[in-house]
């Protein structure tokens, strides 16, 4: 027990304002005492009381309740306990309700002042040291929002860290859901460009016409419906960095397009005779194996060379296994705080599962089966039955296939897959095991609306 922490002891009558210091200083603890909720407030001011005793009824000047409100604005941390000789209901509701994490009633027993002290400086021990282990391992695994201790995934934020105000061209390469947009968004906020805008274009998403107005803008009258001229992309992230995930979807055109903007950081909006110049970073991401795709005369060959000036290779989660108990630890923490629910952390047997799994959908994959965990969980812990649905899922099993072409297979899975996901076309990806470029061509291919 820390015995250093500082107690203080507020009463306006001597004998128990000093007996009550007695005890506590008997028990190793250091005390201060004061007649009066002015000369609390003051001492509050200069010294930070752990515990805080005051008498709710003081002649003159402030009572125990804003006496307790003052400590608690110079204090926040301070636990307050009222103590009175008139016990009501009112009065105990009035001092819970301002602030008081305890309400003792006089006169007042020696051996319960140090039980309720030890209680409530034992909570605040545990609060502290895991207010410091918290920040320790925020300092030592979280790096720009990447929570890592796997040495490939430490040495690409240190390259992050190195090419971060370079004006070069970066490539991402990795599987889907490895976090390409969490290591663009580390290189651009680690460098002299982090004060100017990151724009991120999810080149799958769009039809080629489409993604050329978003990427380079349009003028009034470059088609029906253009009624003003709109800046692209490129140009709102002028000074700044433009992110471009899944390159190695855009069309031919649009990658003769790019690369005259990546030569020149020059283009033309849609429909535009005016020439637009940027200042403007290019990070592009994809999970494609863009060589091969040259190979195939899929992707221009100089286009390439221009993408790939400083390369990134992603590892897979099942890659570095070693992160899934920090990665899950995060979840667990900020899923359930967002869906306010109190699910505290995960048990040693619930990781062991979480281990044993394969991870097609990497770490988006572990995010969205957190959730779920969290959403059913029947305790303040998760467990291995949490995840029970997961082992289930072992695509090892022997599954019943009816009689239809394989084709009709994929559509249903694809729609199954959208309604469980409420059309949400990421998480669908995830859930399948597919990339969001892969999901968008198969989409098109059965004609599935979402």
């Amino acid at each position: 027990m820390k015995k250093n922490w500082p107690i203080l002891v507020v009463d306006d009558e001597d004998v128990m304002c000093e007996s009550m210091a007695a005890w506590l200083r008997e028990d190793g603890y250091r005390v201060d005492t004061a007649p009066n909720g002015q000369q609390a407030v003051e001492l509050a001011k200069s010294t930070d009381y752990a515990i805080c005793f005051v008498d709710l009824k003081m002649p003159g000047g402030m009572d125990g309740i804003e006496t307790m409100m003052e400590i608690h604005r110079v204090r926040p941390e301070a636990s307050v306990i009222i103590i009175t000789a008139y016990a009501t209901v009112d009065t105990a509701i009035q001092a819970m309700k301002e602030g008081a994490q305890e309400y003792i009633v006089k006169p007042c027993n020696p051996q319960e002042i140090s039980m309720l002290v030890s209680r409530i400086l034992k909570l605040k021990k545990l609060q502290s040291e895991n207010a410091i282990l918290r920040k320790k391992l925020t300092r030592q695994y979280r790096h720009h929002d990447v929570i890592t201790k796997n040495p490939r995934m430490e040495e690409i934020l240190a390259l992050t860290q190195e090419i971060a105000s370079l004006r070069s061209t970066v490539l991402i390469r990795g599987e889907s859901g490895t976090g390409k947009e969490l290591i663009a968004r580390a290189v651009h906020f680690s460098g002299n460009r982090a004060e100017k805008p990151f724009i991120v274009v999810s080149c799958a998403a769009l039809t080629e016409t489409l993604l050329e107005s978003e990427l380079f803008g349009y003028e009034k009258g470059a088609f029906t419906g253009a009624t003003g001229q709109v800046k692209g992309k490129f140009e709102l992230a002028d000074g700044g960095t433009i992110f471009l995930d899944e390159i190695g979807d855009i069309s031919p055109k649009l990658q003769a397009d790019l690369l005259r903007v990546l030569q020149e950081r020059r283009f033309y909006r849609v429909g535009g005779n005016e020439e637009v110049q940027v200042d403007v970073r290019i990070i592009a991401a994809t999970n494609k194996n863009l060589p091969q795709e040259v190979q195939q005369g899929k992707f221009r060959e100089d286009l390439y060379y221009r993408l790939n000036v400083i390369e990134i290779r992603l590892p897979a989660l099942r890659e570095r296994l070693e992160d899934i108990p920090l990665l899950a630890e995060h979840f667990v923490q900020r899923i359930s705080s967002e869906l306010g629910k109190e699910v505290h952390g995960i048990s040693p047997a619930a990781l062991k599962v979480l281990m044993a799994h394969d991870w097609p959908g990497n770490v988006r994959e572990l995010e969205n089966v957190i959730e779920r965990a969290i959403v059913t969980c029947r305790n303040g812990m998760l467990d291995e039955q949490d995840f029970s649905w997961l082992q289930r899922a072992n695509p090892q099993q022997n599954w019943e296939i009816p009689d239809v072409p394989l084709g009709e297979l994929e559509r249903r899975a694809i729609v199954a897959a959208l309604e469980r996901k409420h059309g949400n076309v990421k998480e669908a990806s995830a859930a399948l095991g597919i990339d969001r470029s892969t999901l968008y061509d198969k989409l098109k291919r059965y004609e599935i609306s979402h």
